[in-house]
């Protein structure tokens, strides 16, 4: 059988060799990751919240859409590696198609539900190779890379990070020691999600690196709100092909109304 993505023998994300002169030097192992959560854009399992008044279809375009923005923005980072966890498999042809696109491993998502799978990576990835990982989600617009370099950065000095967002979960949790409590007993898609991570965090004595607060995109109220946004000359969340997208479907809205 064919090793998945989560298989530590072809877990590596940056190539071992750099040219330099005509002559390839070795790169020093990276000791930091960026772990990107995803969902395959299947329609009818993703962005479920934003149907209607988007059709399955719709939904399963801008979800897509949204995922290439986030890798992409990780592909600018120098220094650290990508990995893709995807659901439902890695086998998927849209996970195929991001390993061979930005040349990161995928490795499943295993776990009966989120907490479980976050937990899960957590365990794998710390302490072989890497010191500190952060796992982010795929929908939320305003993670740059300067947020992402300032999470991994504060793991220097912080055991836990934090990104909030504005509907009560979070965007981004960054370890550098598998700390399994902090995924037990939550209620997931619930805005009680951050503060009862928070509360555990400060129950288990661990120091909590905040980071910005910021709005995702699962409900009908932020679909408008980023299309709103769209209207800012100073708007740089999105990449030109998820301004298309979302141009697109606010055109079908108006006409849907």
């Amino acid at each position: 059988m064919k090793p998945s993505g989560n298989d530590p023998a072809v877990r590596r994300s940056r190539p071992s060799y750099q040219s330099q002169g005509g002559r390839r030097r070795s790169l020093p192992p990276a000791t930091s990751a960026i772990i990107v959560f995803a969902k395959a854009p299947v329609a009818g399992q993703v962005k479920t919240r934003l149907c209607p008044p988007l059709t399955p279809d719709e939904a399963a375009s801008l979800h897509g859409s949204l995922v290439l923005d986030i890798l992409e923005r990780c592909q600018s980072l120098k220094g650290y590696d990508r990995i893709l966890a995807g659901t439902p498999s890695h086998h998927h042809p849209f996970f195929r198609a991001m390993e061979a696109r930005f040349k990161i491993p995928v490795w499943d998502q295993q776990g009966e539900d989120l907490g479980a799978r976050i937990a899960g990576v957590f365990k794998q990835a710390l302490g072989s190779p890497y010191r500190s990982v952060v796992v982010i989600g795929t929908d939320i617009p305003g993670i740059n890379g300067s947020l992402l370099t300032t999470a991994l950065g504060s793991l220097h000095d912080h055991d836990v990070v934090l990104g909030p967002t504005m509907d009560g979960g979070y965007y981004l949790i960054g370890l550098r020691t598998p700390v399994p409590e902090l995924f037990e007993n939550i209620p997931w898609s619930t805005g009680q999600v951050y503060a009862l991570t928070e509360q555990k965090v400060k129950m288990l004595g661990l120091s909590l690196k905040i980071l910005p607060k910021l709005r995702d995109l699962d409900t009908v109220e932020d679909l408008h709100m980023c299309i709103r946004d769209l209207k800012d000359p100073q708007n740089q969340m999105f990449s030109s092909r998820t301004k298309n997208v979302l141009q697109e479907l606010g055109k079908r809205l108006i006409n849907r109304e």
